[in-house]
């Protein structure tokens, strides 16, 4: 699978494929909202602050506002963090932690 994804980059301009990357990293996160929630055995219902509605339009977005997923994670008593990182030098810094 790898080696089709590598093929199929080759013939891509270098600013599809920084898209394409970006478009399944959106898509990813919605997956692992809800996997989060039902690690944590919670319905979407069960979620404290939001209804049902809100939980799944959450967990279909493509783009969330890092306040609205603060307050989706600390409804699972979990926590969040974000880093900046040098992508030429193994070097990281946490921007927020809440």
């Amino acid at each position: 699978m790898k080696d089709a994804i590598r093929t199929m980059e080759s013939k891509m301009n270098p600013e599809s494929v920084k898209r394409a990357h970006m478009k399944a990293e959106q898509e990813i996160l919605t997956v692992r909202l809800a996997q989060l929630r039902e690690e944590q055995n919670k319905k979407q219902m069960d979620m404290e602050n939001f209804t049902q509605t809100s939980v799944s339009k959450i967990e279909k977005r493509k783009d969330i506002k890092i306040s609205t997923l603060i307050d989706y994670l600390d409804s699972l008593g979990m926590g969040l963090e974000i880093k900046a990182y040098s992508k030429k030098a193994d070097a990281e810094k946490v921007l927020l932690k809440v």
